[in-house]
């Protein structure tokens, strides 16, 4: 049987378009097959070299190294002109006494942050983790009152204290510390320290240690509200606080941010400041100054408490008025507010001080002993 000439010439060229697809066909599953012959030894030379074993090949690792996966622990301390080295014996005495992960924050004004940083940086404190903040004092503008009595606790830095969640932003949990104390335990024993629901801090209580209450009385401390509030004004009255009520010292507080914020914290602060300006309502002439008297109003009933050994204070209280060596070696933080600062003269206990005083590399802060 014979088809047609056009019939076969149509045929042939179907068999050769098919012939050509094949072809083109076999090609593109060979350039596939290479493509995944690469892969695979790509694959076989990665695990060999990172030593990933077959049993963790579909698992996520965690490459973070420990330190890196161990809880920060943020700590605020300012660094003021003229009592520098204050910070650099607080950050020394923390520094040396713990293992755990922590971030110091070194609050600053704008003119004395080049000489903090060089101190740091030229002693063995280089291997701390640290970041320096300046503070504006602008913030405090029409909130403090004026006040001759004690002129340093006016200073800007003082009220720091108040402003931390501006400072401070990426932490849950903060510790802030007064420039004047040392640290002689595990600072992590502190930061753990727990916080009651819907509190924004904590603090030591002025009544919570035995040990230091003959300390109190020997030099005429108040240790409640009365001591630090002016009760002769109606605006105090009208809070409804016994002035019998065992005050705080904010030198040592462990604070959450979170509820800071959330109550506003440093608004009701900066109220009771501007409050303070126009009616006078608690001075430096009364036993905790300006910063600690509107932080006792709004803290009231609403803050937790901390280990009492975690801030035995009133060292620089009086210079003739010591505590028992026994008792302040079994203190975990020692803290000299009053006058009477350890770099001075004259102060008590300052041996334990000047243990962690690192000297100032560019010789501008100076200790003030008997013999000098």
């Amino acid at each position: 049987m014979q088809y047609p000439k056009e019939h076969m010439a149509l045929l042939k060229k179907t068999v050769e378009n098919l012939s050509r697809k094949c072809v083109r066909r076999r090609g593109l599953v060979n350039q596939i097959l290479l493509l995944l012959l690469v892969l695979t030894v790509c694959a076989i030379l990665y695990n060999k070299v990172h030593n990933v074993p077959s049993s963790l090949k579909n698992e996520t690792v965690d490459l973070e190294s420990p330190e890196e996966m161990e809880e920060e622990i943020p700590i605020v301390i300012c660094a003021a002109a003229g009592r520098m080295g204050a910070a650099i014996a607080a950050i020394s005495s923390i520094y040396s006494n713990s293992e755990a992960n922590l971030l110091f924050y070194v609050v600053g004004l704008k003119n004395s942050i080049p000489h903090i940083r060089k101190w740091i940086e030229n002693s063995k404190l280089k291997e701390i983790k640290y970041k320096i903040v300046e503070f504006n004092p602008m913030v405090l503008k029409g909130k403090i009152r004026q006040d001759a009595s004690r002129p340093e606790l006016l200073q800007p830095l003082n009220f720091v204290r108040f402003y931390l969640p501006l400072l401070i932003q990426k932490h849950e949990k903060v510790i802030y510390l007064d420039d004047d104390v040392i640290v002689q335990g595990d600072i992590q024993e502190l930061y753990e320290t727990k916080l009651a629901p819907g509190h924004a801090a904590a603090f030591s209580d002025d009544c919570d240690l035995p040990s230091t209450h003959e300390m109190v009385r020997s030099v005429g401390m108040q240790n409640t509200y009365m001591g630090f509030l002016d009760y002769r004004k109606q605006a105090i009255r009208d809070l409804g606080i016994s002035p019998s009520t065992c005050s705080f010292n904010p030198g040592v507080i462990v604070a959450n941010m979170t509820e800071w914020k959330h109550q506003r914290i440093t608004k009701q602060l900066e109220k009771w400041m501007q409050r303070n300006v126009e009616e006078n309502l608690y001075s430096s002439t009364l036993g905790g100054g300006v910063a600690t008297s509107p932080m006792l109003i709004v803290f009231y009933g609403k803050h937790s408490t901390i280990n009492p050994m975690w801030h035995i204070r009133h060292l620089g209280w009086s210079p003739d008025t010591r505590y028992s060596e026994h008792f302040l070696q079994d203190a975990k933080l020692l803290h000299w507010n009053g006058r009477y600062k350890p770099w001075d003269y004259p102060s008590v206990h300052t041996d334990l001080w000047e243990n962690w005083f690192i000297p100032d590399p560019s010789g501008k802060f100076k200790l003030t002993r008997p013999e000098s």
